[in-house]
């Protein structure tokens, strides 16, 4: 295949000569360009005239759907808005009167059972806002591709949970001095139909179980939680993996040891402990691989949408929003020349911990042309998005490489 790059990774002026005639305008900071980086107008079908603004099914059985940034732009996600990320079958039966959760496990003192009418009546409600996404979002950046539903960047959402503290409910049936972990379990059924078989049961670990924003919560966004995302009753966990955060819930089992449900092995919602090469296989063993826990820090412009044109002189308005898992984003930054130069953007704090944060500014193009802006929180730690897809491994999790649109200034 005839290379757009020479010997130094930069694209040829005959490639980049080639790219500008297509856009019938100049790519402006041409010479800013990232070795071996393809604008988004010559790797993306369509990227100059906006992207799809529907919502992305995945597929269907189980059904996972995505959505494309720009309708994302609310503060609080609409429900019709929200991804959704299924590993098995929604219920065929949902008596939601009758509804019960189980507390069991090695490290209860005495298993108990509550109605979902006692929950309500028995603890203290809390409302929050929660970001969850899953984590194979932005998967489909990786090469070689990884097995999995090849998520774009649109597998995240913040709706406003409302439920008990799951904390509250664990001092109440008290707690042996052993346990480390919880596991939930939910009705969903297995895609083989196998009753024994659970669809998926993860968990966490009981610290981050006890933190006063783990919810059992049973509305979103002031509403019964629909059905595809867990009604009547679910498991909300902020700031980690969305499978932590168990739908139909059903039970939690509090554990001695790091829960074993389904989705628990193998690598699924692992890492590799140390880098490995695009398209190695590795032992799937706690040796090699650990647990996905906090999400990393990561940021999403969703407006304007791709393919803006902008008349030249005008002053484009940007915003989105930012999140960094267990922790809070500091600074966002936006760039017009490929990573050179970067400009602060307004940043608000978090409605309270584990929401996303909202983000604006204000650009002026200097000349008419082609530009791509890029987008690229850091976190309360220091640590910021890398520019470019961060290291590949074998379930293609965690690409928090910085968003960019392209944008054409007529």
């Amino acid at each position: 295949m005839k290379s757009h790059f020479d010997r130094r990774g930069f694209l040829k002026k005959t490639s980049l000569a080639a790219l500008a005639a297509t856009l019938g305008t100049e790519i402006v900071f041409a010479d800013k360009l990232p070795r071996k980086y393809m604008p988004l107008a010559f790797g993306e079908k369509d990227a100059l005239k906006g992207k799809n603004t529907n919502m992305i099914v995945q597929g269907d059985r189980p059904w996972n759907v995505e959505s494309p940034l720009d309708l994302l732009d609310d503060r609080i996600t609409p429900v019709d808005k929200m991804f959704i990320r299924n590993n098995g079958l929604i219920p065929e039966t949902i008596d939601a009167k009758n509804w019960t959760l189980t507390i069991d496990g090695e490290s209860v003192k005495a298993p108990k059972t509550y109605t979902l009418a006692e929950l309500k009546k028995k603890f203290k409600p809390y409302t929050y806002q929660l970001t969850l996404e899953c984590g194979g979002n932005g998967r489909s950046g990786y090469y070689p591709p990884t097995s999995g539903n090849q998520w774009g960047q649109g597998a995240v959402h913040c709706g406003q949970w409302t439920g008990v503290r799951l904390k509250d409910i664990l001092a109440d049936v008290g707690l042996k001095s052993d346990a480390v972990y919880i596991g939930y379990h939910g009705k969903d059924i297995h895609l083989s139909r196998d009753p024994k078989k659970e669809a998926i049961s993860r968990g966490v670990p009981i610290t981050k179980a006890m933190e006063d924003e783990t919810l059992i919560a049973w509305q979103l966004n002031g509403q019964d939680i629909p059905e595809f995302h867990g009604f009547p009753l679910r498991l909300v966990i902020g700031g980690w993996p969305a499978s932590v955060s168990g739908k139909w819930l059903s039970g939690i089992s509090v554990r001695n040891k790091v829960h074993d449900g389904a989705k628990m092995e193998g690598h699924s919602y692992k890492m590799p402990r140390n880098p490995v090469a695009p398209g190695t296989e590795i032992p799937t063993t706690d040796e090699y691989y650990r647990i996905i826990e906090s999400m990393p820090v990561k940021s999403m412009i969703t407006f304007p949408k791709t393919g803006a044109v902008i008349p030249s002189g005008e002053v484009l308005p940007l915003r989105g929003h930012a999140w960094a898992g267990d922790h809070a984003v500091k600074k966002v930054e936006v760039s017009i020349d490929f990573g050179s130069t970067w400009q602060d953007c307004k940043l608000e704090n978090p409605v309270n911990r584990l929401a996303w944060q909202h983000w604006n500014t204000q650009i002026k193009f200097p000349v008419k042309g082609y530009y791509e802006v890029w987008v690229r929180a850091t976190d309360e730690k220091g640590v910021s998005q890398p520019m470019v897809i961060p290291a590949w491994n074998p379930g293609g999790y965690l690409n928090n490489a910085c968003e960019r649109i392209a944008v054409k200034i007529s």
